[in-house]
């Protein structure tokens, strides 16, 4: 099928907007990190299943928590792969396909934008979840390189309990601070989405005052 002469570019700008094509190699390797992740999830799947006899409730939603992280992050690669070739360098021509998804019929920047903003404070939470359940689970460890930490290795040495955890990476301030951090990714969450319906709620004015 032949272009239209208006769909026609000149040189320059025919080799910028050919340019977004650089793009490529890199959702190419964004694909290859998805199959990392499922690598990883059968990895941490298979040790939940050898161990799942001498595990505790605790240790075993610590993993189940892992997995959940693992499927999380795969999804926002999916949206940033999907997504952001729709948006920034060609069209997938899903439509109609019974597969497409529900929130690519009406992708943009700005959608794009707000989606990934919540997909970051969901991982964010399952982290911040993992940590408050491992930090209860190691309470009154001495800090792990302390001196503290090494005469409690040493003890449980031993005693035979050369396995058992003697020593803890978490503080109070470490936990406060990763709470700290999920709170800014909430806002600026917020932020993005009210900054984004304000930008919408404008262009359809002048769009009214254009037609009026």
């Amino acid at each position: 099928m032949s272009v239209p002469p208006s769909a026609r570019l000149n040189p320059l700008p025919a080799l910028i907007f050919s340019s977004r094509w650089l793009q490529l190699p890199l959702y190419l390797g964004l694909i290859v990190a998805q199959g990392v992740y499922v690598f990883l999830f059968g990895k941490e799947l298979w040790h939940l299943l050898h161990g799942a006899g001498g595990y505790g409730e605790q240790e075993i939603m610590l993993i189940v928590l892992g997995l959940i992280d693992v499927v999380m992050i795969s999804n926002l690669l999916v949206m940033v792969i999907v997504g952001g070739y729709e948006t920034f360098v060609s069209r997938l021509r899903l439509e109609g396909h019974p597969d497409q998804p529900e929130w690519l019929s009406h992708v943009n920047a700005s959608v794009l934008k707000v989606k990934l903003a919540m997909a970051i404070i969901g991982i964010s939470s399952i982290h911040l979840l993992k940590t408050f359940i491992e930090a209860g689970m190691v309470g009154g460890l001495p800090l792990c390189g302390t001196i503290d930490a090494l005469e409690a290795a040493r003890a449980y040495a031993e005693f035979g309990s050369a396995g058992t955890k003697t020593c803890t990476t978490y503080t109070a301030a470490g936990v406060m601070w990763q709470a700290t951090i999920h709170t800014i990714f909430i806002l600026s969450a917020i932020g993005i989405a009210w900054t984004d319906k304000l930008m919408q709620h404008t262009a359809s004015k002048r769009e009214h005052v254009a037609h009026g």
